[in-house]
């Protein structure tokens, strides 16, 4: 019982962690933020929820594992927006060209709203990315959310008066 109740603490934690990462965005990007969230822990209940509060990004990668390499997909965001992230995306196929970036490995795709995941082709690209991920995602369950990292230095979450 009590192990039980520690878990749920450190449940609890990490989502008041959370939030308090999200609340340094702007209140349009905060609401973005957690509709783009909501849409993928829908597509994805299974996978695990892996938050960095970086430098230069505030992230969160959804991963079978708890491992950040077998992530899938992660949202991203910055003061300048908020993307969906593929993080083998230069290996999925992209008919439509939506992906953008140009790395050897990462692609992404800017959000301007969380109906953005509802399109065809954003559906075919999270499906082929599923498909091909190392890791198979659990069958059961639901997945955990993991604050990996927090940097004490941060960019500004919030676009600064030029």
């Amino acid at each position: 019982m009590k192990a039980a109740r520690s878990a749920t603490r450190a449940d609890a934690d990490a989502e008041d962690q959370l939030k308090a990462f999200i609340g340094k965005f702007v209140p349009k990007d905060q609401q973005l933020i957690r509709a783009v969230r909501r849409a993928v822990r829908k597509r994805l209940p299974t996978a695990n929820e892996l938050v960095w509060d970086n430098y230069n990004f505030f992230v969160i990668g959804y991963s079978p594992t708890e491992r950040s390499s077998d992530s899938i997909v992660s949202i991203a965001a910055r003061a300048n927006g908020v993307g969906l992230c593929f993080i083998h995306g230069a290996a999925l196929p992209d008919p439509k060209k939506v992906l953008l970036g140009s790395g050897k490995q990462t692609r992404f795709i800017r959000l301007e709203s969380a109906g953005v995941l509802a399109r065809r082709e954003v559906e075919e690209l999270v499906a082929a990315a599923i498909a091909r991920a190392k890791a198979p995602l659990p069958s059961t369950g639901r997945g955990r959310l993991i604050i990996r990292s927090v940097s004490a230095k941060q960019r500004p979450r919030r676009k600064t008066a030029k």
